[in-house]
């Protein structure tokens, strides 16, 4: 397993649509691997394909399913769930919106307000190529949608109702 770099703006293949995923191989298993290092190492929660220079729709995810449960005095310690979902697919999506702040490894020094639906289910493929589905709700479901976002060529600033600069808004009268 190694650590990838992870592209940055303007690089063309953050803003293309990627390729179906059709050969499972070894390579596919230790690009996998390489993809959840990478995203570990960053650090962050998700990580596309296109964002390692890579134009296939892998996705992969590292989250604790109960986080937003603050109650949970020992989430610290407990397990993450990972998903690798290969072209992934949103099938059903709630009415109900939220809006959050995200940011993106690929699009590094902003943040930015973005609406999104409360839950999402999601049809894929897991990394052997078996059929898959899974449901994933509130800070899951967004990093679902933000990193199916990236094998669309669609990049969160692009449908944020506001962009900014994180430390704008920690320390306001610093000059950027």
């Amino acid at each position: 397993m190694s650590v990838r770099k992870i592209v940055t703006l303007p690089e063309p293949v953050l803003k293309r649509k990627a390729h179906t995923v059709t050969k499972f191989d070894k390579n596919l298993q230790a690009l996998i691997d390489d993809m959840i290092e990478t995203m570990r190492a960053a650090p962050g929660v998700g990580l596309a394909a296109p964002q390692i220079g890579l134009s296939e729709r892998i996705i992969v995810i590292e989250y604790l399913e109960n986080e937003e449960n603050e109650e949970d005095e020992d989430k610290e310690d407990a397990p993450k769930k990972v998903w690798a979902v290969l072209n992934p697919e949103i099938i059903k999506r709630s009415e109900e919106t939220l809006t959050g702040v995200e940011g993106c490894l690929s699009i590094p020094n902003l943040v930015g307000e973005v609406e999104r639906h409360a839950a999402v289910q999601v049809k894929g493929l897991n990394r052997h190529g078996k059929p898959m589905k899974l449901k994933a709700k509130g800070w899951l479901a967004r990093i679902f949608q933000h990193e199916i976002d990236h094998l669309n060529g669609v990049l969160f600033t692009e449908r944020a109702t506001h962009v900014w600069r994180p430390s704008d808004e920690i320390e306001p009268e610093q000059e950027v």
